[in-house]
């Protein structure tokens, strides 16, 4: 695990299934890359001065009239106001509506002998805890890098992922806001490609686009 608070240029690589936080001032940007390919990363973001201001998938898929994201997509918060916006992705779609693993989760799809199986929620609560934030706090999540087709009739599935080794994405923060990660370690559907892997986040400067 990491945090970090600076405002200059930082570079954290964050291993297979382990938790990320840091505070990304406004104007600064945040670049994650998928360093082996294949590896989702669960994301959740709050304003960093008033974490009920957070992240919310309803705001912001209707807001795009699109589930996926990618450039141009802008993470709206459950006030409806702008928190980071998409400003590069090498990807070209990101899943909104694939959720965070959990034990409980893990268990109904898979059985019940993947319960002692660590999961996003997890990574999230605990992470999550150091900033004075509760289960209460988590909400629907956005899964960088993670492949979620929908059909027509509403049917989807995580299936194999789009990215590729050393392909990335970049938001900038339109507020200062507090950025958690779960560097996904499911290992029961094809999300993670089977095998967990590590991802780089970087925080730029203030102003970098």
């Amino acid at each position: 695990m990491n945090t970090n608070t600076s405002t200059s240029t930082s570079t954290s690589v964050v291993p297979a299934r382990a938790a990320w936080s840091s505070v990304v001032r406004r104007g600064q940007t945040l670049t994650i890359t998928d360093l082996h390919g294949n590896q989702a990363v669960d994301f959740l973001v709050y304003d960093a001065h008033d974490t009920s201001v957070r992240y919310s998938a309803p705001d912001t898929v209707h807001a795009q009239g699109n589930i996926f994201l990618t450039t141009g997509s802008v993470l709206l918060s459950n006030e409806h106001t702008p928190l980071m916006t998409v400003v590069a992705d090498e990807v070209g779609r990101h899943d909104t509506v694939g959720g965070a693993c959990s034990k409980e989760s893990n268990t109904l799809r898979y059985g019940h002998h993947t319960w002692s199986q660590h999961a996003c929620v997890d990574n999230f609560l605990a992470e999550g805890a150091r900033h004075g934030l509760g289960k209460r706090d988590l909400v629907s999540n956005v899964n960088w890098f993670m492949n979620v087709p929908v059909e027509k009739d509403g049917t989807l599935g995580i299936v194999d992922g789009i990215s590729a080794p050393g392909l990335s994405l970049t938001l900038r923060a339109e507020r200062d806001v507090l950025v958690l990660v779960s560097n996904c370690p499911q290992i029961n559907n094809p999300c993670n490609g089977f095998e967990p892997t590590a991802v780089r986040m970087t925080t730029g400067e203030a102003g970098a686009a």
